[in-house]
């Protein structure tokens, strides 16, 4: 009998919307997690922390101007410090905290930026966060930043970051497979939008989350809809066409049958943990 297929890194990005800069955040194996900058105008890499433990990536978020990162990370030692779980406030792309609550449980955490300088904390849940140390300088909003609330897991933070960050969200409805699936779509060059597929689904197949999603292109004019079944994230990048698929980004642009100019920017498969410290 044939070796199962390895799974491929899982990929998952937060672009700056003020600076040509983005971290990627890269699971694989379960308990070992990357954060990697982009550099988008020279699509060049630099590694910046791995972590064992989970982040969580959907309850993450990186300032408009690319410099801090707050994210959501869980590393099960519960008589530790932080708990076993915690928020942070760090220099992206770097998990060193600056700020620092622990939390204790799974429940929430993380968080979204107004702006470059004030951001909000996904508080809430059985345990309520605990603050250990905040020299982020960043000032902490208890308004909430949108109008729907989709829960106080990763879709209270997702969905409130794929709205503001130009997406357009349709009407959630049961997936067929016990779950459910809510559409966001953005506009691509004409007549090209980009669909993303966002599944809530216990379980989800190996190497999937319960959170994933999947993708299309959709021509505004014929309807006619292009899957896209292994591209895990995506994004529109200027007059350009960002995607992660099975461990590798790449770049191409929308034309007139779908994708073209397709280049592969970067493997993040051969990547193995390295105990790196923060420079700060």
């Amino acid at each position: 009998m044939a070796a199962p297929k390895p799974v491929p890194a899982r990929l998952h990005v937060l672009l700056a919307s003020q600076a040509r800069t983005a971290v990627v955040i890269r699971r694989g194996p379960s308990q070992r997690v990357a954060v990697i900058g982009w550099d988008r105008e020279t699509d060049r890499f630099k590694i910046g922390q791995w972590m064992k433990g989970r982040i969580y990536e959907r309850r993450c978020d990186l300032s408009p101007d690319g410099q801090h990162l707050i994210y959501f990370a869980m590393n099960g030692r519960w008589r530790s410090d932080v708990k076993g779980s915690w928020s942070a406030l760090s220099r992206a792309p770097y998990l060193k905290a600056l700020t620092l609550w622990a939390k204790g449980d799974c429940w929430h955490g993380g968080g979204l930026f107004h702006s470059t300088s004030q951001y909000w904390l996904n508080d809430g849940g059985p345990l309520t966060h605990e603050l250990l140390r905040d020299e982020s300088r960043l000032k902490r909003s208890v308004k909430y930043p949108w109008h729907e609330y989709y829960g106080g897991e990763c879709l209270g933070v997702y969905y409130v970051r794929l709205q503001r960050d130009g997406w357009t969200k349709g009407a959630t409805a049961p997936d067929g497979a016990g779950g459910h699936v809510t559409p966001f779509e953005k506009e691509a060059a004409a007549p090209w939008t980009l669909r993303k597929l966002a599944y809530a689904r216990i379980f989800a197949g190996v190497g999937k989350g319960v959170y994933f999603d999947q993708h299309q292109l959709v021509n505004r004019r014929t309807g006619q809809v292009i899957d896209l079944p292994t591209w895990e994230w995506a994004d529109l990048d200027g007059d350009r066409l960002i995607w992660a698929e099975e461990g590798r980004l790449c770049r191409g642009q929308v034309g007139s049958n779908g994708v073209k100019r397709v280049k592969p920017l970067h493997d993040f498969n051969p990547m193995t943990f390295e105990p790196l410290v923060a420079p700060y």
